[in-house]
């Protein structure tokens, strides 16, 4: 591999004018060390910085990029969609199209909105929620990251875990002060909130599969335990499926697992790579919305031609023939591969996949909760990460966040990739 003497002189520059050089916290590398590379462009499965090394990507954009980067329909249909306009303020037949493929597949939601990213549809279906119910608290779970909406920020593992934040600054207590906390994978810790501030609490939010603290999958019967408290108490269930819609299963983790929530959180994937999120569910609470209803909710680029071309490109291609299931069988296999390496080497790992997502933590299991993830071996994880890097391949630059694979994976980087793992785990153990 080459220096990468390009990347820390335009890294050096972004510094001078970015918080931390980056605009988003994990992409400083803070937590493994070292600086990051700077990206040239990408292709397929891979990224290039600029200095010409080449990276197997399994970010792909924390998500987005089921069918990897620069795939030529989804960049034809973006090309396409330009000449006609970027933006227009208006309605037009894209929107339609693409949430009609959205509740197609996800029978949980009849009426959608689009906004432009995934913290928009928090705070609006929050919102929303809040309003249908005439009541004011929030349930979510450590752990879980819901966007950087200022009551829902509370234990929000990610990038608060990544940089040893003990929570955000900036939020008065009053803000989270109808943020309730749980435990997921602990149904007795939501029971306990609901028997005490039921008639307060508007909605259970939950990530179903958990990508923010690392992946945690949730217990058998914990999310339709979720249903059933919810239905006990009044209570909304949303899904936060912003990373979860269209990975886990072509229906969601809602499919995926068989339960129903009431309104759905959507992002990443459904607008192809480009800014993009939305909010769903039922008809009688979708219908609370302006200029319907007396909850207002707005967005200059919300529906965004060029998103809406992407996301409907992707999708189609996505759900063609077996593409998403042979996408998840090689995501399996690479976590197999992982596991039976580790323990060849001695190496203490817990690793997981579901869907296309995977996620993996060096300790003993099992790995169920929040503060389970905690006791994961953050300094051989950092060695491990760097070593990986030199070996070309690139994972999320955290123990705590979930990776990615797409379907341009599928042409052999897969076994290039657990043959790197091989060289790094026998250097580390």
């Amino acid at each position: 591999m080459a220096g990468r003497a390009k990347s820390l002189e335009w890294f050096s520059r972004a510094q001078q004018i970015f918080p931390g050089g980056v605009n988003s916290p994990v992409r400083a590398f803070k937590s493994v060390g070292g600086e990051p590379f700077i990206v040239e462009r990408g292709a397929g499965p891979y990224l290039f910085d600029l200095d010409g090394n080449r990276y197997i990507d399994y970010i792909n954009s924390w998500g987005p990029l089921v069918l990897g980067h620069a795939h030529a329909e989804v960049v034809e249909a973006i090309s396409r969609q330009a000449s006609l306009g970027t933006t227009y303020g208006a309605c037009h037949k894209l929107e339609t199209q693409l949430a009609e493929e959205i509740v197609a597949s996800l029978p949980s939601i009849e009426m959608i909105r689009f906004v432009n990213s995934g913290t928009e549809a928090a705070m609006s279906v929050v919102r929303v929620a809040r309003a249908f119910t005439a009541r004011s608290k929030i349930v979510k779970f450590e752990g879980c990251y819901h966007g950087h909406v200022d009551a829902l920020l509370a234990r929000a593992g990610s990038g608060v875990m990544t940089l040893s934040l003990p929570d955000c600054a900036g939020i008065p207590e009053s803000i989270t002060a109808n943020t309730l906390l749980a435990q997921f994978n602990d149904l007795g810790s939501v029971e306990e909130l609901l028997t005490h501030f039921g008639k307060d609490v508007a909605a259970i939010i939950v990530e179903p599969v958990v990508g923010n603290c690392g992946l945690l999958v949730p217990d058998d019967g914990f999310l339709s335990g979720l249903r059933r408290l919810a239905d006990l108490h009044g209570v909304l269930l949303i899904f936060d499926e912003v990373m979860t819609g269209f990975r886990v299963s072509l229906s969601g983790a809602q499919g995926h697992y068989n339960v129903k929530p009431d309104l759905t959180m959507l992002g990443k994937v459904i607008g192809g790579g480009l800014p993009v999120g939305a909010f769903g569910g039922r008809r009688d609470i979708m219908s609370l919305i302006a200029p319907i209803g007396p909850v207002y909710q707005a967005g200059t680029l919300s529906g965004n031609p060029l998103a809406m071309a992407a996301g409907l490109t992707t999708l189609r291609i996505w759900k063609q023939g077996d593409l998403f299931e042979q996408t998840a069988k090689a995501t399996s296999n690479l976590i197999t591969a992982f596991r039976s390496l580790a323990k060849k080497f001695k190496i203490p790992l817990v690793a997981d996949s579901v869907g296309t997502m995977f996620g993996f933590f060096f300790q003993e299991g099992p790995v169920r909760t929040y503060e389970d993830t905690k006791k994961t071996d953050r300094e051989r994880f950092n060695l491990f990460f760097k070593l990986l890097l030199e070996e070309g391949v690139f994972i999320a630059p955290s123990p705590f966040e979930a990776g990615f694979v797409s379907a341009a994976h599928l042409s052999g980087q897969i076994q290039d990739t657990i043959d790197s793992i091989e060289r790094v785990l026998a250097k580390i153990s």
